[in-house]
């Protein structure tokens, strides 16, 4: 394969905006995803802040979100990506239906991780004073760091396939590429490059991750 169809020009300059939607969206998927997820933790029964109720009615809301697939959830919320960034294509308009779809799913994670925590920790934070929100902060988090950076690699992970769907509305970064010249004009190469580069960029995020969790988990 000769590969005369790639712009190598313009494969970077894709690269680059799938890096873009890639870090702007983890940084808001984590900011939101986090606040729900320790909000999911306090309100389930028996727990710090139990409401039933408020538990009940985050945990369809967040169902929701995770059972539409993303295709369907990043068209169906345009007008509120328009509303929201001023467009509902290029970068600005991936970003939005991005957190939105990945927001519940990390919430689940950090929900999971946080009952990990071992009750009696919690119990004896309890015991010294300490308040709700001081648990969260010194106790729930530092105890489930591992856990929690386990969640955001899967969730930056899951963040690169769906970085690559949103060329599907004409989002940019490399999955537009290869739907508008791999898919669209046949051109094999340069769908082939694409690939690669998308695989590549999950591995280095999984090794990242790795390297991270093995740090913390000595500590």
């Amino acid at each position: 394969m000769t590969f005369e169809n790639v712009r190598w020009d313009e494969i970077w300059e894709e690269t680059g905006h799938t890096l873009h939607m890639l870090g702007l969206s983890l940084v808001f998927t984590i900011i939101i995803g986090l606040i729900l997820g320790i909000i999911l933790f306090l309100t389930g029964r028996g727990q710090l802040l139990s409401q039933p109720i408020v538990y009940a009615v985050l945990s369809v809301i967040v169902n929701i979100f995770r059972s539409v697939p993303f295709v369907i959830l990043m068209i169906s919320i345009m007008p509120f990506t328009k509303w929201l960034t001023g467009t509902s294509i290029g970068v600005e308009g991936s970003i939005p239906p991005l957190v939105v779809a990945a927001a519940p799913f990390f919430a689940r994670l950090v929900e999971t991780s946080l009952r990990e925590v071992d009750r009696g920790v919690i119990e004896a934070a309890q015991a010294m004073g300490a308040s709700s929100w001081e648990i969260v902060r010194k106790v729930l988090i530092p105890e489930a760091r591992v856990s929690l950076i386990a969640a955001v690699t899967i969730t930056a992970v899951t963040l690169v396939s769906f970085t690559a769907m949103s060329g599907v509305i004409g989002g940019g970064g490399l999955g537009d590429l290869a739907l508008r010249y791999g898919y669209q004009r046949f051109q094999t190469d340069v769908m082939l490059v694409t690939v690669v580069l998308l695989v590549v960029l999950v591995q280095v995020l999984q090794s990242i991750g790795d390297v991270l969790v093995r740090k913390f988990s000595r500590k």
